[in-house]
């Protein structure tokens, strides 16, 4: 049974798309606004578009993780000039932090306080730090800006002089004295650190992306050639480190340690397989399988079991600066109002699982069935669009719906950016497996 809130978009959905169908659909979305980016002057995309200068709320600041997100997806769309400005702003804010990774390059023991590791979330109209407490071990986030930043380098998309070439060069010798395989970090969801499935298979992404940046360009820059011994041989090292770390722990998410709990499922590990595209189609369809039966629900998919972030009547439990804080240090404050079936259902998942089914459909153009599942799952992610409730505009991507006094509502992070970045994607891809 689909779930459409807003049955504007009855007339538009279809089990399988045609070329016609999409442009329709889009240029209707289009008209509507669900696909308005509000992008800085410096080319970086606050979390929520709806979020004031002074938002309790914190969404109007950047996110390493969601600006490669939303990055990456307008690059797969084919807005390079738009991609190529965030990552360069985002290089701009890391060669900042230099100073961080080459503290903790010197002296590894300096990692275990987070404040003290390169900040992840930040100023994106002053391009600096903020000095609020955060959890800032998320080597995820680090892994996916390796990743993109590469990528784009590897086609002259972004300057790859000797300033960016020094701060790829710290941030790889950072991964290593942290031992990015073994540390605990707060990972894609910022809460109690674990060793993550997911944020090692991220920086894998971005060390394989490294390793093929350095083969394009056939040389070890000079700021390279130092003693700390940055070579072919050390990243190949740091891969082997790390697809065994992952090889071990997956399909889970976390295996659990005397610190955490383990964790079997977790919508993170999509990624992995879109955009990432680090684990096998055997893993692949595992993950798959694990999301759709353990963690879909009706309206969208829950990030984890007893995820308790935005868990039933959220506004209620925590004040409004509260509830986006920093819980890292103290999940059972949080934990304790969760009951299983009650977790948020996040939207920025239904759009990459039919990412996923529309390359399946591309490596294999003779199965009709990814096709089908491409569809479904786009469908899904139409059927989040907000319907106009109270003060809210329609046609909006939301960041999650959740249960406020017994009936699912978007939640006030809406439109999240990263959820119209994802969806907007996910038609582009519908357009080219179309007939």
């Amino acid at each position: 049974m689909l779930t459409i809130h807003n049955e504007t978009l009855l007339g538009f959905l279809r089990p399988l798309y045609r070329r016609d169908d999409i442009d329709r659909l889009l240029s209707f979305l289009e008209e509507r606004g669900t696909f308005n980016f509000h992008c800085l002057e410096n080319g970086l995309f606050p979390a929520a578009s709806s979020a004031s200068d002074q938002d309790a709320s914190g969404y109007q600041y950047v996110w390493v993780r969601d600006n490669v997100h939303i990055a990456h997806a307008h690059y797969v769309w084919g807005d390079a000039r738009s991609a190529s400005r965030t990552a360069n702003s985002l290089m701009a804010f890391f060669q900042s932090r230099r100073y961080q990774m080459q503290q903790i390059i010197a002296c590894p023991a300096k990692a275990a306080d987070p404040m003290n590791r390169p900040h992840v979330r930040f100023d994106g109209k002053q391009i600096k730090e903020l000095s609020q407490k955060w959890p800032h071990a998320q080597n995820d986030a680090l892994g996916y800006f390796l990743w993109f930043f590469c990528k784009l380098a590897k086609e002259r998309l972004v300057p790859f002089g000797e300033p960016e070439q020094q701060c790829l060069a710290d941030l790889v010798l950072y991964l290593r004295a942290i031992r990015y395989w073994a540390d605990q970090d707060s990972g894609h969801w910022e809460e109690a650190r674990k060793l993550s499935a997911s944020s090692i298979g991220t920086v894998i992404a971005g060390l394989r992306e490294f390793r093929a940046l350095r083969a394009v360009y056939d040389l070890w820059p000079r700021s390279m050639q130092r003693t700390d011994g940055l070579d072919d041989g050390c990243v190949a090292e740091l891969l082997a480190q790390g697809e065994a770390a992952l090889k071990n722990i997956l399909p889970y998410e976390s295996l659990g340690s005397a610190d955490s709990g383990q964790r079997r499922y977790d919508a993170a590990l999509l990624f992995l397989i879109y955009p990432l595209q680090v684990v096998s189609n055997e893993l692949a369809a595992q993950i798959l399988q694990d999301v759709q039966t353990k963690l879909e629900g009706a309206l969208g998919v829950r990030r984890y079991l007893n995820d308790s972030y935005w868990c039933a009547d959220y506004p209620s439990l925590f004040t409004e600066n509260e509830r986006t804080g920093d819980f890292s240090e103290k999940m059972q404050l949080r934990d304790a109002h969760i009951r299983p079936g009650e977790e948020a259902q996040w939207c920025i998942f239904d759009p990459i699982i039919s990412c996923i089914y529309g390359l399946r459909a591309l490596e294999q153009p003779g199965q009709s069935e990814w096709r089908v599942l491409q569809a479904h799952y786009l469908n899904r992610a139409l059927g989040q669009l907000t319907a106009g409730e109270g003060a809210m505009m329609p046609f909006l991507c939301p960041e999650a719906y959740f249960l406020q006094k017994g009936h699912y509502i978007p939640n006030e992070h809406t439109p999240l950016q990263w959820t119209q970045a994802n969806l907007r994607m996910a038609l582009y891809w519908l357009s080219v497996t179309a007939s």
